[in-house]
């Protein structure tokens, strides 16, 4: 197994990744899945380079929110058949656990990433690519998006990079255990209904209208948009008297910095504050 990668360069804007694409729009990163003949399948490879990706964007501050999204009107297949599937059944235990945790590593660095994540979601987003998206902040659909969680369709576990962690918290036990005991599609439609979208918009809009809500969460306060994803992932472990601390000792964090001085001032002079991020 190759786990070779680039290695990231800072900043993020002058990076140039080999297993997908990046764009840095003022605050705002992009990252694409770029292998559209195969509906942008991932490989070792690939896997490696957007963890490192989103481990090295705790370390630049000039992004402020990220956008994920698939070239050619799909977002992605999941793991390639021929590149990963092949040469995992020739691997004994000790490779395969090493697998295993590489592609969990890529989940944990987007949890980890203190910028909030949008996917914009088109086409077939199955496997490896439903659990980019799956951990993903945010998620907009496309018309006609299919989602599938597939790994009972391969003989193997629902429980793959956090999926029986993650999914249940967004759209409720019983539909997260649908979905991962039949590896069956679900719609845009009932992705919607039961919360793992935000909205559906059509195909040509998704991926501007993911970029316009990273834009708008971008200009909003920086320090303060991190410490809630923290919290948001923190306070799963913690009762609702830890999360009341936790989230009375961030907020009060939140209070000395210069933002929060910024709006208090532009509330002040009834004008919209421009917040700085610090």
């Amino acid at each position: 197994m190759s786990t070779s990668a680039n290695p990231v360069t800072l900043p993020l804007a002058e990076f140039s990744p080999h297993h997908f694409l990046l764009k840095v729009d003022g605050s705002v990163a992009t990252v694409t899945l770029n292998r559209p003949e195969r509906k942008n399948p991932l490989t070792f490879e690939s896997y490696r380079e957007l963890t490192d990706f989103f481990r090295a964007c705790a370390m630049d501050d000039e992004v402020k929110t990220v956008v994920v999204s698939g070239a050619g009107g799909n977002f992605s297949s999941g793991g390639d058949v021929f590149e990963i599937i092949g040469p995992l059944v020739k691997m004994d235990t000790k490779g395969l656990t090493a697998f295993t945790r590489m592609t969990g590593d890529l989940v944990k660095a987007m949890r980890a990433a203190p910028q909030p994540i949008i996917a914009a979601v088109d086409g077939i987003c199955a496997g490896a690519g439903a659990i980019i998206a799956m951990a993903s902040d945010m998620r907009l659909a496309a018309v006609g998006t299919k989602v599938a969680f597939l790994f009972n369709k391969v003989g193997l576990a629902g429980c793959d990079m956090g999926a029986c962690a993650i999914l249940p918290r967004i759209i409720g036990q019983s539909r997260a255990s649908e979905l991962l005991y039949t590896g069956r599609f679900m719609t845009a439609e009932e992705g919607e209904r039961w919360g793992f979208f935000s909205r559906i918009v059509a195909p040509e809009h998704v991926l501007s209208q993911a970029q316009l809500l990273a834009k708008q969460i971008s200009e909003g306060p920086t320090f303060a948009n991190t410490m809630t994803k923290r919290m948001l992932a923190m306070e799963w472990a913690m009762s609702v008297e830890e999360a009341i601390e936790a989230e009375a000792i961030t907020q009060a964090l939140c209070m000395t910095t210069a933002d929060f001085a910024r709006a208090f001032e532009a509330f002040s002079n009834k004008v919209k504050p421009a917040f700085q991020g610090n």
